[in-house]
């Protein structure tokens, strides 16, 4: 194995490792209220969060915004992330996770559990890996009470 070989490959390791810290920085985000300029420092400027039944904004602007009023209609959530599967190619790349996360929605003060799968796409700039476009992709969104066996997508307040 010559030298720019072994480099490419822990350039790959490295920057796959960079895009991990990327999303535990977005779901300690998440679980610290939605932190409008945390999030939103985490994309492109013309990215794009699509949360499916959540929302969609674009732009990092209209994803500051758009987070500027989560935590006043969530009340609690933990972002576990599992099984990431990244691929990197130069400056740009992809990504898929798995999400398992309880949720208490404020207005009804609603315990949910959220299953979910992200799907994503990552742009190095200026030496910093960011969100291009981040998707929610919703398996389920129950409530505690009642299960996931019996009613797995719930209606939303408002």
């Amino acid at each position: 194995m010559s030298n720019s070989d072994l480099e490419a490959r822990v350039q790959r390791l490295e920057d796959i490792e960079a895009i991990k810290a990327l999303k535990h920085q977005y779901c300690l985000h998440c679980d610290n209220d939605y932190d409008p300029d945390g999030l939103a420092g985490l994309f492109t400027k013309d990215g794009v969060w699509d949360g499916g039944l959540f929302g969609v904004a674009e732009s990092r602007e209209g994803i500051r915004e758009f987070f500027s009023h989560t935590s006043k209609v969530v009340k609690f959530a933990i972002h576990h992330v599992t099984n990431p599967m990244i691929e990197v190619d130069g400056d740009t790349g992809t990504g898929h996770w798995y999400l398992w996360q309880p949720i208490v929605m404020r207005d009804a003060d609603q315990a949910l559990w959220l299953a979910a799968r992200y799907t994503e796409k990552y742009r190095r700039v200026d030496g910093a890996w960011r969100f291009e476009r981040l998707e929610l992709g919703i398996r389920l969104l129950s409530p505690y009470e009642e299960g996931y066996g019996k009613l797995p997508i719930v209606d939303l307040p408002g």
